[in-house]
């Protein structure tokens, strides 16, 4: 069972939720932050190296390289068909 109140960030919770729609935390947490946090898996703020995380992230080979051909052909058949059936109509 939901509190009314969050004990972790004092937000109003709806009854019967099953989390804390402000903060996540939840009953298998404990209604707390620091459970809802550790089960993220997240690096400490001190090892956390952002330079290296760009570079990883967004590195030139990880790049979209635009809309795959069969993309481009799947909306031009739906334009023409939409077309098609906008002629069909009017007639």
């Amino acid at each position: 069972m939901s509190p009314e109140t969050c004990p972790n960030c004092g937000a109003d919770v709806p009854s019967g939720a099953k989390a804390c729609p402000e903060c996540g935390a939840d009953e298998q947490t404990g209604w707390s932050r620091d459970a809802y946090a550790s089960s993220l898996n997240l690096p400490d703020s001190e090892s956390f190296d952002y330079d290296d995380f760009v570079q990883r992230e967004f590195s030139p080979g990880k790049r979209p390289r635009g809309v795959h051909w069969f993309w481009w052909a799947v909306a031009v058949l739906l334009v023409v068909l939409f077309v098609t059936g906008l002629f069909w109509l009017v007639r």
